[in-house]
């Protein structure tokens, strides 16, 4: 997957929130109490972090709030998605600190994480607006392997999450994805498109939407589900 590029196009995207009248108290419900500021700065502020993990190699740079004044936000917000994509168009095998033990440390972990929060994060902006749209199967597919690659485990490692006692099947019903979380044997299965399982590991849809299909023993597998398996 041409990772840079769909995170030029989501980038690219996710700006056209900052217009001239655009209502920045917005709420954005899938983000608790936050509002369309608060979702633009946190993705403009996290590019910025992204950039300094790869230059400077540290990730302890918080940046400073985006501006509010709706010209100016929209001006930092296009600098701060130029300066991402500048420097992961770097070579993917290129150095950079990330937050993981058990994935490379490198320019090419972020050009995928970077996607995927964009991604996730456009979709939260149209969610608010009420315009949100399922997510493409193949990037849906990606988003919930790196679930269960990285945050998952991460969570029971920092202490945040407990491992599953037993194992959920999660089932792509647009696609031939499947997914085990667990050990030992399935005791529940979740069903649904690529784009709704995503959406449900995110805590974006609820583990009772009519669009996911509970089989076997449904208390056990919300269970895990409510994890929580990602931060």
């Amino acid at each position: 997957m041409d990772y840079l590029a769909v995170l030029r196009a989501g980038l690219t995207s996710f700006g056209e929130f900052v217009t001239a009248d655009a209502d920045l108290a917005t709420p954005v419900p899938s983000c608790g109490s936050w509002t369309l500021y608060d979702l633009v700065d946190h993705v403009g502020r996290g590019n910025m972090w992204v950039v300094t993990a790869v230059t400077e190699l540290r990730g302890d740079d918080e940046g400073d709030p985006a501006p509010k004044d709706i010209a100016a936000l929209r001006d930092w917000y296009e600098a701060t998605a130029d300066a991402l994509v500048t420097v992961l168009s770097a070579d993917p095998d290129r150095e950079a600190w990330t937050f993981t033990r058990t994935m490379p440390r490198t320019v090419g972990f972020w050009r995928r994480r970077r996607t995927h929060e964009t991604l996730m994060h456009l979709w939260d902006g149209h969610a608010a607006l009420g315009t949100a749209a399922p997510f493409d199967p193949e990037l849906a597919v990606d988003g919930i392997d790196e679930v269960f690659e990285l945050f998952a485990p991460r969570m029971i490692h920092r202490g945040l999450a407990t491992a599953p006692e037993v194992a959920l099947r999660l089932r792509a019903t647009d696609t031939d994805g499947s997914w085990t979380y667990g050990p030992g044997e399935p005791v529940a299965e979740l069903a649904g498109t690529a784009s709704d399982l995503l959406l449900a590991l995110w805590a974006r849809r609820p583990a009772s939407d009519p669009a996911l299909t509970w089989t076997g023993d449904s208390s056990a597998g919300r269970r895990i589900l409510a994890g929580p398996l990602v931060p």
